[in-house]
């Protein structure tokens, strides 16, 4: 993809339509903060739809990147609600701010887990932006490719068949690294983040959701955001998707 130079988005911008107060006075904190140390080359942002709810799918570098990409999506109108660990939700001040802002806490294997896909499912619904990370915890490729994604993302894209829009974001892993504790804000950094054309799952629709269709759904998320990552790198990701398993059972 051409490179035209940085996006940089630094004036005020209205609040987006579906955010509440905690949103719009944490947004007055961060924003102005992420414009300080950032130097933006947004792209794409024709994909994003304008109303109803829609999927937004990104790559994960760095324990900084949700605060880049949710900037991306609130200065394009959107208010995000981000699928995050629950473990987070404990965290003090972090856990306020994550449940005032209307943040969906991931209960992963659990009896609390089918909450976490009924409470995006809601949302949805009610035309809001969900935002996942489909692989679910920061890449272990070496390369910060992405890796193998877990299958959560296509269940809820299949069970709602709301637009899944795949983003790709670089340069965040340069303001704090993969598993770096210190952050470097200065100088600013250069934070890419593209947008691409909604995922078809179309043709997945009235299959029944068994692993092979679940398995295929989130092959083609995780295709599209690698493609887009590849445009920004100027490079070829993996001809084999890095996969990582922790959980014992060998769950994903």
């Amino acid at each position: 993809m051409p490179d035209d130079g940085p996006r940089v988005a630094s004036a005020p911008v209205p609040a987006p339509r579906r955010s509440n107060r905690a949103y719009r006075n944490v947004a007055r904190v961060v924003r102005p903060l992420l414009l300080a140390i950032t130097r933006r080359d947004w792209r794409g942002t024709e994909h994003l739809p304008a109303e109803g709810g829609f999927i937004a799918a990104a790559n994960h570098m760095t324990n900084v990147d949700p605060l880049t990409f949710a900037h991306f999506l609130y200065d394009n109108g959107i208010a995000p609600k981000i699928l995050a660990k629950s473990s987070l939700f404990k965290v003090p001040l972090v856990g306020a701010v994550l449940r005032a802002t209307g943040q969906i806490p991931v209960h992963r294997y659990s009896t609390a887990a089918g909450q976490s896909l009924q409470a995006a499912v809601e949302a949805l619904e009610a035309g809001d932006c969900v935002a996942v990370f489909p692989e679910g915890t920061l890449t272990r490729e070496p390369d910060l490719w992405p890796m193998a994604g877990r299958t959560g993302i296509a269940r809820l894209a299949l069970t709602t068949r709301v637009p899944v829009v795949p983003i790709a974001q670089w340069g965040a892993q340069d303001l704090l690294g993969r598993y770096a504790k210190l952050f470097k804000p200065v100088p600013p950094k250069r934070i890419t983040v593209v947008a691409g054309p909604p995922v078809d799952l179309a043709d997945l629709y009235d299959r029944p959701l068994d692993s092979a269709t679940l398995r295929e759904a989130t092959e083609r998320v995780m295709t599209a955001i690698t493609g887009l990552l590849e445009e920004i790198r100027g490079e070829r990701a993996p001809a084999e998707r890095f996969v990582w398993r922790r959980d014992p059972q060998g769950r994903a």
